[in-house]
């Protein structure tokens, strides 16, 4: 048995379809406590991409550390107790290194920062002496380190910077916050690099 359908019926039903096909979102109010969670969860994000960024260049300046040391440790009339207290020293780096909680202490950051360029400062003319490093990849390594560890700066600022605005968010809706309830109220300022006065 067919169902036919009159034109008319035809015509009621290719417009309801248009009409839900066309419809637009209805705008979130950014005062709402549902706008503040989108855009917090926003803020979030780019200050864990700022911060992620940050510690995959660290552990890659760590590695390349590592990898001219054991280089180094190979080549011939290398100074190797030199070469194992340095590979040493890098190896506890990481443990020594912040977070996003522990850099509220400052004295931490300043810590390993410290730990960090007593390290290179010992690196640089065992890799590369003034009589120049006859190993390529050793040559090519720090050349790479010490360009990454121009960068810290930079790194840390981008960081602030997200850190900032999220802070600024944060204070500026505590209300909506508390409205949204859960992880939400319990959010507190992230620490900054720069020391607040």
């Amino acid at each position: 048995m067919k169902l036919i359908l009159k034109p008319s019926l035809w015509l009621a039903c290719i417009l309801l379809f248009t009409a839900a096909c066309n419809r637009t979102p209805k705008p979130l109010d950014p005062a709402s406590a549902k706008a503040v969670k989108v855009q917090l969860d926003v803020l979030q994000d780019t200050v864990a991409s700022c911060w992620a960024e940050m510690i995959a260049s660290d552990d890659a300046k760590l590695s390349a550390t590592s990898q001219v040391l054991r280089t180094l440790a190979e080549q011939p009339g290398t100074d190797r107790v030199k070469v194992q207290q340095l590979t040493q020293a890098n190896n506890r780096l990481k443990a020594l290194r912040y977070d996003q909680q522990t850099m509220r202490e400052s004295a931490r950051i300043d810590a390993y920062d410290a730990a960090q360029d007593s390290l290179l400062r010992a690196l640089y003319p065992v890799a590369l002496p003034e009589a120049g490093q006859p190993n390529e990849l050793v040559r090519n390594l720090t050349e790479g380190i010490q360009q990454t560890d121009n960068e810290v700066v930079g790194f840390r600022v981008r960081y602030d910077r997200a850190a900032k605005h999220f802070n600024d968010y944060l204070q500026l809706h505590q209300p909506e916050l508390q409205e949204l309830g859960g992880k939400y109220a319990k959010l507190q300022p992230l620490p900054l690099f720069t020391i607040q006065l």
